[in-house]
């Protein structure tokens, strides 16, 4: 006996896909940037130092003197001069008029013009120390700085985006099918 057979063949679908990639372009253009930076200000101020020397003593020490001092000096020396020999000439006569009394007034007057007159020995230091005088006002000075912040000026650009779409179609690369075949 004979069974009847049933035969059944499938094919299966197959789905094909047609892809095309999104494509995506992205820029970023830089920042315009303005940046400035003011000068700074800067004001010196000096005051300039002041020496003051006095050599007016050492000077005179040396006989370095100016005209009109020397003048008043040989004046008042002149002076003293005439008024000593006033007086050594009103002695002298006072010695002479007494003649009388007795004595060697000749003499004692001749005698006393023909002594020397002695000078005393010794180191002498010319100039004498601390004959210079100084004085000395130091220098100062002022500085004053005015500085400025930097001046800075930014523009954000947007960035520039490019999309396009991907695209995704499908097609039947092979459609399904059923046979069913029967032998008795």
């Amino acid at each position: 006996m004979q069974i009847p057979q049933i035969r059944i063949q499938t094919t299966k679908a197959q789905l094909g896909l047609n892809i095309q990639k999104p494509k995506q372009h992205i820029e970023q253009p830089q920042a315009d940037l303005q940046i400035s930076q003011p000068a700074a200000e800067l004001s010196i101020h000096t005051t300039s130092g002041q020496l003051h020397i006095d050599s007016s003593q050492a000077r005179r020490d040396l006989g370095l003197i100016g005209p009109l001092e020397a003048t008043r000096n040989y004046a008042q020396k002149g002076k003293q001069a005439a008024l000593a020999g006033i007086a050594r000439r009103a002695r002298e006569g006072e010695q002479l008029a007494s003649i009388e009394n007795g004595g060697n007034a000749l003499q004692a007057i001749a005698t006393s013009k023909a002594t020397p007159h002695k000078k005393p020995l010794g180191i002498k230091f010319v100039p004498s120390i601390n004959s210079v005088k100084t004085s000395y006002i130091p220098a100062s000075v002022d500085i004053n700085v005015q500085t400025y912040r930097a001046q800075i000026d930014a523009t954000i650009n947007k960035p520039i985006h490019n999309y396009t779409q991907g695209k995704v179609t499908g097609y039947m690369l092979q459609y399904p099918s059923i046979e069913i075949d029967v032998t008795i």
